[in-house]
C-alpha cells in the first residue's frame, strides 16, 4: 500500500519534472549569453534602429514636398482666379476715366461690365441662380434675411431677392438672400 492510503499514485512528495534544458546554443537560464550572441543582437537593433531613423526622415520629406506641392497649387489658382478678374478691373477703370460722360452710356457701360463679372463667376463654377419671385423659401437654397406681411402671397414664398445666389447644390457660394411672406 503507498503512504497515502489510497492506493492511487505518489504520495505526498509528489515528483518534480527535470529542469527543461536550453536548446543548443541557447545559454541556460541565469548564465551570461555567449558574447557572440549579444554582439550579433546590439548589431541589429542598431541596424533597426537606423532603418526607423531613415523611415522617419523619408515620412518627413514627403510631408515637406506634399506641402510645397499644396502651396504651389493653391498659389497658381489664385493667380488664375486674379487673372480672369483683371478684365473687369480694366473696364472699370475706364469706366471711371468717363465719369464725366452722358449717364446713360455709364450706366450701359456698367451694365457690361457687371455682366462680364458674372460671367467670371459662371467659368469659375458659380453661375448666377435668379430665384423668382412667389417660389416656396428652401432654406438649402435661399437665407431669410426678413418677412414681410403680405395679404396677396402665400405664407412661405419669396416675395422679394435682396441678393441673388450664385452656384448650385454643394458648389453653392452663396444662397440668395430673400424677403419670406408671412401671414398676418
Amino acid at each position: 500500500m503507498s503512504e497515502s492510503g489510497n492506493g492511487s499514485g505518489p504520495g505526498p512528495q509528489a515528483r518534480s519534472s527535470p529542469p527543461e534544458q536550453p536548446a543548443a546554443g541557447e545559454p541556460a537560464a541565469g548564465e551570461p549569453a555567449a558574447p557572440e550572441a549579444l554582439a550579433a543582437a546590439e548589431a541589429r537593433i542598431a541596424e533597426l534602429e537606423d532603418l526607423r531613423l531613415r523611415a522617419l526622415a523619408d515620412l518627413d520629406n514627403t510631408r515637406k514636398k506634399s506641402a510645397s506641392m499644396v502651396s504651389r497649387a493653391e498659389a497658381e489658382t489664385r493667380a488664375r482666379v486674379a487673372l480672369q478678374w483683371l478684365p473687369v478691373v480694366d473696364n472699370l477703370e475706364r469706366a471711371l476715366a468717363h465719369a464725366d460722360a452722358d449717364p446713360g452710356s455709364i450706366v450701359d457701360g456698367i451694365n457690361a461690365i457687371r455682366n462680364q463679372a458674372v460671367g467670371v463667376l459662371a467659368q469659375l463654377g458659380y453661375p448666377r441662380r435668379d430665384d423668382d419671385l412667389g417660389a416656396e423659401f428652401d432654406p438649402a437654397r435661399h437665407e431669410a434675411i426678413a418677412s414681410r406681411e403680405d395679404p396677396s402671397a402665400p405664407e412661405g414664398s419669396i416675395i422679394e431677392v435682396v441678393a441673388p445666389a450664385y452656384g448650385e447644390g454643394d458648389r453653392q457660394l452663396r444662397p440668395a438672400q430673400v424677403v419670406v411672406a408671412r401671414s398676418g
